[in-house]
């Protein structure tokens, strides 16, 4: 026996004339417990979007079943040789063949093997039904955007859930879209040998039918060896159903009747949910083509979060640059404000450091006129004193032709004067000395340049 699908949420699906009834299960362990019930209207259809998987499937997958109608589905009992599990469904395939009533290309089957008591064959149940309908079935489920990840039925379920409490016939009436579906199920020594779906009109004459193809049925049983007329007869039906069939199946039964409740809907989904089953008439291609819906949708949804992201992104760094750009805009109105008092101010600067300039020459000329005073000898005259933009000393003077050895002297003075503990001159030379022509009675000129030793401009 396989473990059950994993899932945390389960949706089960059956059509009920026109409508849509689906059941909602949480799984509790190994149960399932029944969290919500709809009816969906056929106008609500086209809209329901029932069970369709999101991105939390990833991490609390949802298994979605649903409910083939019986009237399109065949049942079989075959008996197989006991084999390993993996050498089952190849068996199975050989006898399909022999069971469908369609040719194999235009059916889906599937099947359920029961336990095999030692010593005993394999008793398996096969499920066969038209791909026309299966196909037809699972389009109108998506139309409802419901993508089913198993297809069976309701009956084989209910089979499954009933105890084996030896042989005998066991009917189980259920009525579908207008019809009266029995599943007869014949055991015999411990086994089940065969099914019956028995598809009736929900009416008065419905019982008497019933019989009729139960008494074929029971006939064949006895050719083939697996019913005898002492066998117990169980039907499996709530009171509206039994009313009408209960007194033609004791007459048949020979009054050895036992009547029993049936499951109701919402216990059958819940062990349809919880069922470890391996049956599903859902074609592969199908499965295979909603899985990759699923990841498509799940692709698509991604690259939407991040065009989301992106976009917000975006938009974060606009309003950030919006932020800046005001910043901006106030910083630039500051410094226009600024601007004015910073141009008064370097014009200020630029008056007081020209005052200070003309202070500075002032004082200048009058340490050279100090000086050139204090170091002029008597003999030498002084006739023009050139102050240059505070950095040269120009002067030019005259004196007697047998005296000019007092330029020189007057030279070596100015080289040592000093204003402030400090060099006043860093080179005094003279430039010139012009002796008067010989036999003219004139004095000698003479000019000293003096460039000055200051910092301070």
């Amino acid at each position: 026996m396989k473990k059950p699908a994993r899932w945390h949420q389960c949706n089960v699906v059956a059509r009920a004339g026109e409508n849509t009834r689906l059941w909602q299960f949480a799984r509790e362990g190994e149960e399932a417990r029944l969290r919500a019930e709809h009816t969906v209207e056929p106008t609500e259809a086209a809209t329901a979007r029932l069970g369709v998987k999101t991105v939390s499937d990833l991490w609390q997958p949802r298994l979605n079943v649903a409910w083939l109608p019986a009237d399109q589905v065949f049942l079989r009992v075959i008996s197989l040789p006991v084999a390993d599990p993996s050498e089952l469904p190849g068996m199975v395939e050989l006898q399909i063949e022999k069971l469908s009533p369609l040719p194999l290309a235009q059916v889906v089957w599937t099947f359920e093997p029961l336990p095999a008591r030692d010593g005993q064959a394999q008793t398996v149940i096969v499920l066969l039904a038209a791909r026309s309908a299966v196909e037809s079935f699972l389009g109108e489920l998506e139309g409802m955007g419901y993508l089913t990840d198993r297809l069976d039925l309701p009956q084989l379920h209910e089979l499954l859930a009933t105890p084996d409490a030896g042989d005998g016939v066991w009917i189980y009436p259920r009525t579908e879209n207008g019809q009266l579906i029995c599943l007869a199920a014949w055991r015999h020594e411990g086994r089940l040998q065969n099914l019956d779906l028995l598809r009736l009109p929900d009416g008065p004459e419905a019982g008497a039918q019933l019989a009729a193809l139960l008494k074929q049925s029971a006939w064949a049983g006895e050719m083939d060896g697996w019913f005898t007329p002492e066998a117990r007869w169980h039907l499996v039906a709530d009171a509206a159903a039994a009313g009408g069939l209960e007194s033609s199946l004791r007459t048949l039964a020979g009054g050895g009747l036992e009547i029993a409740e049936p499951l109701p809907l919402p216990r059958l989904a819940a062990l349809a949910a919880a069922s470890a089953t391996r049956v599903n008439l859902v074609p592969p291609e199908f499965l295979v083509r909603y899985r990759q819906q699923f990841v498509d949708r799940l692709w698509m949804r991604a690259l939407g979060g991040l065009g989301l992201v992106y976009l917000v992104f975006l938009l974060g760094c606009f309003a950030y640059l919006q932020v800046r750009g005001y910043q901006k805009d106030n910083l630039d109105q500051q410094v226009a404000g600024l601007h004015s008092g910073y141009t008064n101010a370097l014009q200020l600067k630029a008056r007081v450091q020209v005052l200070q300039d003309q202070v500075s020459l002032k004082f200048a000329a009058l340490d050279c006129w100090r000086a050139t005073a204090e170091a002029l000898p008597p003999e030498l005259t002084l006739t023009a004193f050139t102050f240059q933009r505070g950095k040269k000393l120009q002067l030019f003077g005259s004196v007697a032709a047998d005296l000019q050895s007092k330029v020189t002297e007057f030279n070596e003075a100015l080289s040592k004067a000093a204003a402030n503990g400090q060099p006043l001159f860093s080179q005094v030379s003279t430039k010139s000395i012009q002796a008067p022509p010989v036999g003219q009675n004139r004095p000698a000129l003479w000019s000293i340049e003096c460039d000055l030793k200051r910092t301070d401009f």
